[in-house]
């Protein structure tokens, strides 16, 4: 039995290597099998070169092989389909990575003036009076100091905001819209996780804040703000929800 099964192994081996120079397979399709065989293998070769091209080919084909005679299989099968869901994951988030630096590129070369325009304001507005800046670059005024608590990040908070651009054009507005926001201090920009942990209930803040800590190259698209905008914000904690 283990004879025929090396046999067979060795068929295959000799099957999956006999190509001429042109990689084109020596044996003719003469069955249904034939041809479904084939096929499959074009499909499986595809997929190969478009998910994982800089694959080895010769341990691609010795897994291959060794599957075919179960017992002598390097890896364990659990252990193979981790393996190969740790490594699409990563390349799957290495692409997604590339792929947004690259469209940040395009998107900083079109939208260079907006990044301009917002860090000349910003240098210039932090030398005016009351205007405090801290280590990340977040600016804010204090417009009214309250004395009740202040939020930490996992927090949730009520608020009334008001926002606009920094040549005055308004984008959102709660006050506006005569409703108070609620969310998670954790869960909006990083401008307002930062600032919003500086105002104790009952305060009302000014933010001027730069694009990294705002929306950066990727606002929501549709909206009023544009790439790189710096952002103008009026908040007023109102409480922390319990």
């Amino acid at each position: 039995m283990k004879t025929i099964k090396l046999l067979s192994i060795a068929l295959v081996a000799t099957t999956l290597f006999s190509c001429n120079k042109n990689g084109v397979t020596n044996k003719p399709l003469k069955t249904q099998v034939d041809s479904v065989s084939y096929a499959i293998g074009m499909d499986v070769a595809r997929n190969v070169n478009t998910s994982a091209s800089e694959i080895d080919r010769d341990i691609f084909i010795q897994g291959f092989i060794n599957t075919l005679d179960s017992t002598s299989t390097m890896i364990e099968e659990d252990k193979a389909r981790e393996i190969i869901n740790t490594y699409f994951k990563a390349k799957q988030e290495a692409d997604r990575k590339k792929q947004q630096a690259e469209q940040q590129k395009k998107l900083e070369e079109q939208f260079n003036d907006v990044k301009v325009a917002g860090e000349n304001f910003l240098e210039e507005n932090k030398a005016k009076e009351g205007v405090k800046t801290t280590a990340s670059g977040l600016q804010y005024i204090v417009l009214k100091e309250g004395n009740g608590e202040k939020p930490e990040a996992a927090s949730k908070v009520k608020v009334h905001y008001h926002g606009t651009s920094i040549d005055g054009e308004v984008f959102d507005s709660s006050v506006d819209r005569g409703t108070p926001a609620e969310f998670f201090v954790n869960q909006v920009i990083k401008g307002w996780t930062e600032g919003l942990q500086l105002m104790p209930v009952g305060s009302k803040y000014k933010f001027f804040i730069p694009q990294e800590l705002a929306y950066g190259a990727f606002p929501r698209q549709g909206g009023k703000i544009k790439p790189f905008d710096a952002l103008i914000f009026e908040v007023e904690l109102l409480e922390i929800v319990k």
